[in-house]
């Protein structure tokens, strides 16, 4: 039986709302598995999924576990790159979202799928790595650093195209990843990606030497999606 997934492409969105508005879903999904949890579980298909897709205005977020320092503007620097900073609640170092990236939001009741973290990350991976098969673009993984990366298997050579970063409480997830579409690359110039000195980040666009339609990338990224989460997306 495939999961129901509620899926809502949120369009351009402020970074601060979306992330207010996943953690209402994510505490509604955990709350609700509180009410229903007894000695024997709770039910099967008790507890709602959700799939966010968006676009951010210009903004760097930084993980629990990322430093300050990785971050190369003032304030000031950023007031001129019209940029907000947010430390928040997910793994990994910093990050950056703007136009052109797509951000995909699962909040996702994994008991409803399988209860492996490792094996959760792996098909977000997944996902993008098959999108970006269907544009001659061989997206790979770094067993050191999650995320999709273009010549992953050539150390001096390996750029990150997707980065990936979650939040999990009582089987249930928050945040997810972020393709770089047509996003523009020197916003990256103001941080150390990911806390990782010696890549180098790239996008389709700049992969493809191309302008990349991003509906038709996000409809490749809900069906890979679909497909390897065994989910059927409602709208």
């Amino acid at each position: 039986m495939r999961q129901i997934v509620h899926f809502t492409d949120l369009g351009l969105i402020d970074f601060k709302k979306c992330w207010d508005y996943q953690e209402k879903l994510f505490n509604e999904v955990v709350d609700k598995k509180t009410t229903l949890r007894n000695g024997n579980g709770k039910e099967a298909g008790a507890t709602h999924n959700y799939l966010l897709f968006c676009e951010h205005p210009h903004v760097y977020t930084i993980g629990k576990s990322g430093k300050e320092q990785h971050l190369l503007l003032n304030s000031e620097e950023l007031k001129e790159k019209q940029a907000g900073l947010y430390k928040i609640n997910r793994g990994g170092d910093i990050t950056y979202h703007g136009p052109g990236q797509a951000v995909g939001y699962p909040i996702l009741d994994l008991e409803n799928f399988f209860t492996d973290i490792g094996k959760y990350l792996r098909y977000l991976e997944e996902t993008v790595i098959r999108t970006l098969a269907e544009y001659g673009i061989i997206g790979g993984r770094i067993p050191t650093a999650t995320g999709v990366w273009v010549d992953a298997e050539l150390p001096l050579k390996a750029r990150k195209i997707c980065a990936i970063g979650v939040r999990t409480s009582r089987w249930v997830t928050m945040h997810g990843f972020a393709l770089n579409i047509n996003t523009d690359m020197n916003y990256f110039k103001g941080i150390i990606p990911c806390g990782i000195e010696d890549k180098a980040v790239t996008s389709m666009a700049q992969e493809l030497n191309r302008y990349v339609d991003m509906l038709e990338v996000k409809e490749k990224l809900k069906t890979h999606f679909s497909e390897l989460f065994e989910a059927e997306l409602h709208e």
